[in-house]
């Protein structure tokens, strides 16, 4: 906030305090705010528009009709007005005609107007009015209009609640029909099964008062507030919850960052200034967090977006001395935890024992507290809408993250049913466990190389809980994902020597790193990869790091430095052609060649591979095999490049079949085009992980899969139950002549030699 904004806030809000003192009705102080704010901001029109009976009524105006004056309503979403409301944000338009939501009211007069600046009045996360101004000469308004503009609206927030003059935002309102079972939809962002009881992370902060009468007063509570926080985070961030190094530390760092960011701090003491109390400072600026967060398309960025929220709660909670958060009063049985968001922090303060599963309003993959919840070993349901009308505190819950549902209030055969299932894992995961020892070996003979996928630094230990044959897959990228600064080299090498040391003998193939696309990097742009309408055929992978070779350069050096004296298995992703990955491999030459010359330990052998995920690779793999000593398929990019299908879009993900001959026969191909070459090849991703399909590839050839860890299991039972040389025959005959459902050709086929697909 300016210096100007300061004052022109404080001014408006100095001559409000004047008019809410006075003795006059509702109406009249309503009629004398848009007079103040008029004559302060120098507009023409300003008036003021609440929420009534579902619909936004003008209440109150100076410079429209008076005749007006609760007659012109219209619903949310409706108009400049109510697309303010509907997407509590701000509109700041030189021609208001221009924007394609504007809607003409004939009754009010405005048609001379041209400029138009609107901003959402905010009671409790949800618009229930909006302040607007207009003016006849086309102008985008200034900041300090606007931010004076936010202001007045928190304040008037107060007035209309006080004079019940809204309808009543009742966020734990049901309807009769929320008495029995319903069923909530969401995204797994961490699999599992889970039941409790419902526990809602944070009850509301209710702000009594808006207006300061002691500024300085204001600003020493927010100093003691804010230190208090320090001390809060700096002691979490020094626990060592899950050993040294992890990931989820360096998310706490991040987190511990906000905590002591000037500007945000600077922010907060500017609305106090403007004649704000501490909390309605701190909740002035976390609406405009809010507000931006829903304009941010980067996921990254609005995840940093949610830990300063995060904060934000927090540092309210202190400042208004409304502490009692559902950690802090102790989790009394087995729970799950709802939050429209959660920070990594909030997270660590709760009982382990109890906590059983978390549903999230919002949330995503890349989220900190995800990261988090993972190494916790806590299932998470995410994206999960309007829960506060449908869930109370106190309900029992069934969440099946695995099939990103939740069952809330279930009748008792519905509790039943989940514990059986809940019972039948159990069962599962303990004789997949006694799998853990037991080499994947077919009926013939025939030995399998199961390998998992990881990211993380605490994904190693799955090795030893799966009895994997090592990592066929490791993503280096998760690392550049959860810091707010490119990875120094030093800490790249320091990750990649941890992971070899845990896995020991057994060989880990790092993919180099694989951003871009939908895995943005707030640190690392490029302006021709902004705004890409299929970001997953855009500037990201090895396009990104031939480019940027800086990025390629720390992290060849930090992984031939990690794997001094041990076999280094190195893959480059996004390959399209044989030049991407002599270009790729050249600078691990260069970096190789200048570590010689420090007389560095260097690795005892290096093997290159390549991730087949373009098509157009396949073409070209008889020129590529002679410089390779692995390859490995990733299905998942694969099949949407082959089938033209993006794999994100709900309306296309269960149209193409990984088990269409178009699939099945274009691997046979890639097989076919590098034998007679000592090339290794494998699948990676989540079709090797599926029964039915790992029989298909099985059939096809493939001798190495990396899946998950939770996939080893049920692929190892399956692969001691299969001929191969039966289901070799047999695909060879359905790719010659394909049957009409290959999917269900194949389970017969299995079913008759009872081996379990499902």
């Amino acid at each position: 906030m300016t210096s100007g904004a300061v004052e022109a806030a404080r001014n408006i809000l100095t001559r409000l305090h004047e008019v809410m003192a006075s003795r006059s009705n509702a109406q009249a102080k309503l009629n004398n705010v848009v007079e103040v704010i008029g004559e302060c901001l120098d507009s023409e029109v300003c008036s003021i528009y609440l929420l009534r009976e579902g619909m936004l009524e003008l209440f109150a105006t100076r410079g429209l009709a008076q005749e007006a004056v609760h007659v012109t309503r219209m619903a949310v979403g409706e108009g400049l007005v109510g697309t303010i409301a509907d997407n509590i944000e701000t509109l700041n338009l030189a021609e208001a005609t221009a924007h394609p939501d504007f809607s003409y009211r004939p009754e009010t007069g405005e048609e001379k107007f041209h400029s138009f600046a609107g901003v959402p009045i905010v009671r409790r996360e949800r618009a229930v009015g909006v302040l607007c101004v207009q003016h006849v000469d086309p102008r985008r308004y200034e900041e300090v209009e606007i931010e004076a503009l936010q202001t007045v609206a928190m304040v008037l927030s107060e007035l209309i609640t006080n004079a019940d003059l809204i309808d009543e935002v009742d966020t734990h309102s049901f309807d009769a029909a929320s008495n029995g079972p319903e069923q909530l939809h969401g995204l797994t962002l961490v699999k599992g099964l889970a039941s409790g009881t419902a526990v809602y992370h944070q009850p509301r902060v209710t702000i009594e008062h808006v207006v300061a009468e002691d500024t300085e007063a204001e600003r020493q509570r927010v100093i003691l507030a804010f230190e208090k926080m320090r001390e809060q985070i700096d002691r979490m961030a020094s626990q060592a919850e899950f050993g040294v190094g992890g990931e989820h530390e360096e998310v706490l760092e991040t987190y511990r960052m906000f905590a002591y960011d000037e500007g945000w701090t600077r922010r907060i003491n500017e609305a106090i200034d403007s004649g704000l109390t501490a909390e309605a400072a701190i909740e002035r600026v976390q609406q405009r967090t809010r507000m931006r967060m829903r304009q941010i398309d980067d996921p990254l960025l609005a995840d940093r977006m949610h830990d300063l929220e995060d904060l934000a709660n927090r540092l309210l909670r202190i400042v208004s001395g409304q502490m009692g958060t559902a950690a802090s009063m102790g989790l009394r049985s087995d729970a799950i935890l709802i939050a429209r968001n959660l920070g990594p922090a909030e997270l660590l303060e709760y009982d382990r024992r109890r906590l059983k599963g978390v549903i999230l309003e919002e949330g995503s993959l890349t989220s900190h507290v995800v990261i988090v919840a993972r190494a916790m070993g806590v299932p998470v349901l995410g994206r999960v809408r309007s829960m506060r009308g449908i869930v109370r505190e106190g309900d029992l819950l069934l969440l099946d993250a695995d099939q990103a549902t939740a069952m809330v209030r279930p009748a008792a055969g519905m509790i039943e049913a989940f514990e059986a299932r809940f019972a039948k894992s159990r069962e599962r995961q303990a004789a997949y466990a006694a799998l853990r020892d037991v080499q994947p070996v077919s009926r013939d003979g025939e030995r399998i190389t199961v390998m998992i996928n990881a990211g993380l630094r605490e994904d190693i230990t799955n090795l030893s809980l799966t009895g994997a044959d090592g990592i066929g897959l490791f993503r280096t990228e998760f690392q550049f994902l959860v810091s707010a600064t490119l990875p120094q080299r030093e800490r790249q090498t320091r990750l990649y020597r941890d992971v070899l040391d845990a896995a020991g003998d057994k060989p880990v193939m790092f993919r180099t790193v694989d951003i871009g696309g939908d895995k943005t990097l707030p640190y690392l742009r490029h302006d021709d990869g902004e705004g890409e309408e299929n970001p997953a055929m855009g500037w990201r992978a090895l396009r990104v790091a031939l480019e940027r070779d800086g990025l390629l350069k720390a992290q060849a050096r930090a992984l031939l430095e990690a794997a001094a004296g041990r076999t280094l298995n190195v893959m480059f992703p996004m390959v399209a052609e044989p030049w991407e990955f002599d270009a790729a491999k050249a600078v691990f030459d260069n970096q190789l060649a200048y570590l010689k010359t420090q007389k560095k330990v260097l690795p005892e052998a290096i093997r290159y591979g390549v991730m087949l995920e373009v098509p157009a690779l396949a073409e070209q793999l008889d020129l590529l095999a002679p410089k390779i000593s692995f390859l490995s398929i990733g299905t998942n990019d694969l099949t949407q490049f082959l089938f033209a299908a993006d794999r994100s879009n709900p309306k296309l993900a269960e149209r193409y079949d990984w088990l269409s001959p178009a699939i099945l026969r274009f691997l046979r191909r890639v097989l076919r085009n590098v034998e007679g070459h000592n090339v290794d090849v494998g699948v990676c991703g989540e079709m090797g992980g599926r029964r039915l399909e790992a029989l298909a590839l099985l059939g096809l050839g493939i001798r190495r899969l990396s899946i998950t860890p939770a996939s080893v299991g049920p692929i190892k039972e399956i692969i001691g139950k299969v001929d191969i040389s039966q289901i070799r025959e047999a695909m060879d005959g359905w790719l010659a002549n394909p049957p009409e459902n290959m999917r269900a050709t194949l389970a017969r086929w299995a079913a008759d030699r009872e081996i379990l697909v499902d």
